[in-house]
Parts: C-alpha cells; sequence; structure tokens
C-alpha cells in the first residue's frame, strides 16, 4: 500500500499510549497515513471525565501529542458528538475508516456511534481494550459471568499468562494534510483561582514515559515486600501508584503482567498479580451488568434505609469527622487526587456506616476527585465496601476507624503528614485524640471543636444503628467483629 491511499482515522481514548496499543498496531500494518484524533465528548455520569482527571488528562494529551511528534505525525483534538466529529474529520482527510480500542463502560455508546459511521459508508472496528481477557470469552462452567473473585483468579490461571504485549512503533505515517485542530489551553482543564491541584505534581508524572518510570521503580524494590507492606499507608512507597496510568491507558496491563515475569514469583509477587486481576473482575463485572455504578447488584439492598446529612457528609468530604485516620485519606485524596487503598476500605465503611449515607455518593465523590477514577474499579470497591456487590465484603463487617489506624498506622506516620493540627499528640492518642487527657490535648496544642472536631457521631452507637437497619432489612443480624 501507498501513502496515497486514504488514510486510517485512530480514535485515542482512554489509551493514550503508544506501547502495546492494538488500534495502532492494526493502524500501521495497513500501510496507511494515520489521522490521530482525540475527542472531547459532552459525557455524563461515570463516562465523564471527573474534575480532578481533568487535571492528568490535560498533561496525558501533552505526553501523547509529543510522543506523536517524535514518529512523524500529531494529535487532532476536537469538541463534540463522537459519531459528528468523526464523520467530519474523515470527510476533511478522505479517510475510508475509523480504528479504535474498546472501552467496556461504554460499550452501548460505541456501538451507536459505529453504527452511525457505517451508515455513512465507513469501515469501523474496534480492538481489544483495557483488560487482560475478553469478558465474553471468560465464563464459568455454566456459562455465566463469574460472580466471585477466587473462581475468576483460577480460571486465569489455568489459561496461563495473557498474551505478550507489543511494543511502540518507530514511526507512524502522517496524512498528507492534518485536520484542524482545537487547542488544549481552550480546554481549560487546569484548574485557576484557586488551582486545587497545585500539589499534584509533587507525586504525579501524566503520560506513557511516568507510567513506565513509575513500573520500573515499583519492580525495583516495592513489589518485593507488597503483600507485607501495602496495607500500611505510613510506609508511603509500598504499592505501585499505576492506578492513575492504568485509568487512562498510559500502560497496558498485559504489559505490566509480564513486567513481573522475570520477578521470582513469591507471594508478594502474586499478591500483585492479584489485585491487578481484581481490576479485570471488576470489569468483568461490569460488563455482566452495565449498571454497576448506579444500582446495588444485589437487589436486596435497594431496601435499605439510606439517609443523607448534609453537614455529615461535608465533614468526610473535607476530612473533618474527628476521626484521624478517615480524615487522613480524605484530605490526601483532596492533595493529592488519590488515596491509599487500605484507608479507601476505611472511609467507604464510615460513609456507609457509620453515617449512613448510600454508597453512591461516595461513589459520585471520588468519581470526581481521584485521578484513577475507573468506571469498573471504583463502582466495584464501592459496592465491596456496601456489601451489595458482588463477592462483597459483609455489610456487618463495620471497620472501626480507630483499631483501623491503630493496626494499619502504628506510629501515626501517615495521620500526622496529613491531619497537622494533630501530629503533636503521642501515638498512643492520635488515632483517638477525644480519649485524650486534656493537659496531654494542651501540651499538643489541640483545643477539640476548634483546632480539630470532636467525633461527628459515636462510632459504637453509629455500627448498632447500621446493624439494625441491616437486620430489618435482610432479616439477618450479622457476627460483626469487635476487631474491624
Amino acid at each position: 500500500m501507498t501513502s496515497s491511499e486514504p488514510p486510517v482515522i485512530l480514535w485515542f481514548r482512554r489509551d493514550l499510549r503508544m506501547d502495546d496499543h492494538a488500534a495502532l498496531l492494526q493502524a500501521i500494518q495497513t500501510g496507511r497515513p494515520i489521522v490521530c484524533v482525540y475527542i472531547r465528548e459532552p459525557l455524563k455520569g461515570n463516562l465523564a471525565i471527573g474534575g480532578a482527571q481533568e487535571w492528568w488528562l490535560h498533561h496525558s494529551l501533552e505526553a501523547l501529542n509529543k510522543s506523536l511528534n517524535e514518529r512523524g505525525n500529531r494529535l487532532t483534538l476536537a469538541s463534540g458528538q463522537a459519531s459528528d466529529v468523526l464523520l467530519r474529520i474523515a470527510k476533511e482527510t478522505s479517510a475510508s475508516c475509523i480504528f479504535f480500542n474498546r472501552h467496556y463502560e461504554r460499550d452501548a455508546l460505541d456501538l451507536d456511534v459505529a453504527s452511525s459511521l457505517r451508515a455513512e459508508g465507513l469501515d469501523v472496528k474496534r480492538f481489544k481494550g483495557q483488560i487482560l481477557h475478553n469478558p465474553e470469552t471468560m465464563k464459568t462452567g455454566s456459562g455465566g459471568a463469574y460472580r466471585v473473585y477466587t473462581p475468576f483468579w483460577r480460571a486465569l490461571e489455568r489459561d496461563g499468562d495473557p498474551r505478550e504485549p507489543v511494543g511502540a512503533p518507530e514511526a507512524i505515517p502522517a496524512p498528507p494534510h492534518f485536520p484542524k485542530s482545537e487547542e488544549l489551553p481552550d480546554w481549560h482543564l487546569l484548574p485557576d483561582r484557586p488551582n486545587w491541584a497545585e500539589e499534584f505534581a509533587e507525586l504525579w508524572q501524566p503520560g506513557e514515559a511516568g507510567a513506565m518510570k513509575r513500573l520500573e521503580s515499583f519492580l525495583e524494590k516495592p513489589v518485593l515486600t507488597y503483600k507485607k507492606d501495602r496495607d500500611f499507608p505510613g510506609l508511603g512507597n509500598a504499592t505501585s501508584l499505576l492506578s492513575p496510568h492504568l485509568a487512562f491507558g498510559e500502560i497496558s496491563p498485559a504489559r505490566i503482567w509480564h513486567a513481573t515475569r522475570g520477578l521470582e514469583a513469591t507471594e508478594h509477587v502474586i499478591h500483585f498479580r492479584k489485585e491487578l486481576v481484581w481490576r479485570e473482575f471488576s470489569y468483568h463485572l461490569l460488563v455482566a451488568f452495565p449498571k454497576l455504578g448506579e444500582k446495588n447488584w444485589n437487589d436486596r439492598f435497594d431496601a435499605f434505609p439510606w439517609t443523607f446529612d448534609e453537614i455529615a457528609f461535608e465533614a468526610w468530604t473535607k476530612g473533618k469527622t474527628g476521626y484521624p485516620i478517615v480524615d487522613a485519606g480524605m484530605r490526601q485524596l483532596w492533595r493529592h487526587g488519590y488515596m491509599h487503598n487500605r484507608v479507601r476500605m476505611i472511609t467507604g465503611s464510615f460513609l456507609i456506616k457509620d453515617l449512613m449515607i448510600d454508597w453512591r455518593k461516595g461513589e459520585e465523590w471520588f468519581h470526581d476527585t481521584l485521578l484513577d477514577a475507573d468506571p469498573a474499579s471504583n463502582a466495584a470497591n464501592w459496592q465491596w465496601v456496601a456489601g451489595s456487590g458482588a463477592d462483597a465484603a459483609p455489610f456487618f463487617r463495620v471497620f472501626n476507624p480507630i483499631l483501623q489506624g491503630e493496626k494499619f498506622d502504628p506510629d501515626g506516620d501517615y495521620v500526622r503528614r496529613f491531619v497537622p493540627e494533630i501530629a503533636n499528640l503521642p501515638t498512643k492518642y492520635i488515632h483517638k485524640p477525644f480519649e485524650a487527657p486534656r493537659e496531654v490535648l494542651a501540651r499538643a496544642g489541640v483545643t477539640l471543636g476548634k483546632t480539630y472536631p470532636n467525633p461527628i457521631v459515636n462510632h459504637a452507637q453509629a455500627r448498632d444503628r447500621a446493624l439494625s437497619a441491616y437486620a430489618e432489612v435482610t432479616g439477618r443480624s450479622g457476627e460483626p467483629d469487635p476487631r474491624d
């Protein structure tokens, strides 16, 4: 084939990379010029980009365009309905086909887009997306979707390693002329007045190069103690921190999986792989139940008597609940667009069970504030904490925020970092300042109710209230573990 043939439009979405990119590889194999496009669509709900993720998207698109420039191409930016924009660019460039990778959370929308474009005479091809195995082929013995994680993991083990990732191309043939592009600064993705994302760059380097660097750093040391250290937020660099890169498709799960193959298959490496497969499991759930972020997987919870205390919800979002481990997590979220996974479970349990607020309110907040907000993982994890999801923790497992803090932040390092107003408290009281004697508070410069809030609920009473509500709905009381 020659460059005089009609170009291929390559539609980038949450796959902002060169490496192991199925649609890009197939487009290059056609031998045709490639028009690379990113569309800012007017999407709603879980399909929309959250506020924090807009910051990441800006920098990731800059990085993607730089990578394309290095390969002799460039990125075209456009706003509008995908079908309208793609049709316009096809006419402008005389393109005859459109390639893109599958994104499972928007299957229904993409099928409509493809149908509309095919009706205009365009060839539309969709390729495997950002997971390891095709949900349509990963079925139970009875032909249904997996609803329990352990059998899902075992099925993947039986199938062996996923396919080998394919490296980035050295060159990407450009079209004779590029379509008109919008300017990235005009999208106003970066916050201003105030710049609440000013500290994001302390921790993150958006883009494919940042993803590869993060993976290399993780494989050098943290993965070797992953299972032992991953639950302790005060350790800082004990997890991979790859989740935002995965959410934007700056690195493929296959690349991550195979990067661990050169390591000894210790319990730590295997546990990390299981976490990668939990993300996979969440996507398989989403394909089986597209309303995962909106409806209870277990409809028994549809009758649950949620309440909504606006003042309590605001205290939770701002990290002012009076429970230090909860507040540290919510402030880490605001400061870095991220929260340690163990603390996500603690803050989620507190919202759902201590405050009796519907898990969907928490899911919405995380969707807007997390840099790694992922339509499948975010929904599946919130339903896991709520007890309403597939293979979920039982509702009657109510995390005690004091005991959780003492167990997983034993020296208080995490709390002291993100809740500095109580940093001078002795470790004995760092997770329960409301139990500290007055003279201890005074020496630490803490005045409860002024410099740091009193607890907005009594945990023991809140737990009893949640369990009573659960018993009314299900007829079962459960047996809460006091160690939670």
